[in-house]
């Protein structure tokens, strides 16, 4: 499990560093086209501004970190940070799911029984066939 969250890390920090190189040799080859007077120093700035607005957006969308607490306190600081939105969204999945575990739980109870009733069906009739062979 811990190598899984160290992978994770690294992929992680490949993806930012990806990120931030594109950052910079973007800003890179708009500098020089400036130097070169194929933009002005305005549409440079304008131009590097929507490239970073880009790799936010795409970051944003593409990217999703999980974080699983280790400690109950860890889970604690967790729920502290979010919004009510989020708590309501976590309490409603909650809800969900203990439903679903008491309808499972119920289906599993009446499943033992039906078993048992056939059992003692099986049983009694049994013991009813022994009886007509010792009255024979």
């Amino acid at each position: 499990m811990d190598k899984l969250s160290d992978g994770l890390k690294k992929v992680l920090l490949a993806g930012i560093g990806t990120v931030a190189v594109t950052a910079e040799k973007s800003k890179e080859i708009l500098d020089e086209m400036v130097k070169k007077g194929e933009l002005t120093v305005e549409q440079g700035k304008v131009l590097n501004q929507e490239l970073k607005h880009n790799i936010k957006e795409t970051v944003k969308k593409n990217v999703n970190v999980s974080v699983k607490p280790q400690t109950p306190e860890e889970l604690e600081e967790m729920l502290g940070k979010m919004t009510p939105e989020q708590l309501d969204s976590l309490k409603e999945k909650l809800k969900e799911v203990e439903e679903s575990k008491a309808k499972e739980a119920e289906e599993e109870i009446e499943e033992d029984e039906s078993e048992n009733d056939e059992e003692s069906e099986e049983t009694a009739e049994e013991s009813s066939a022994d009886e007509k062979n010792e009255a024979e």
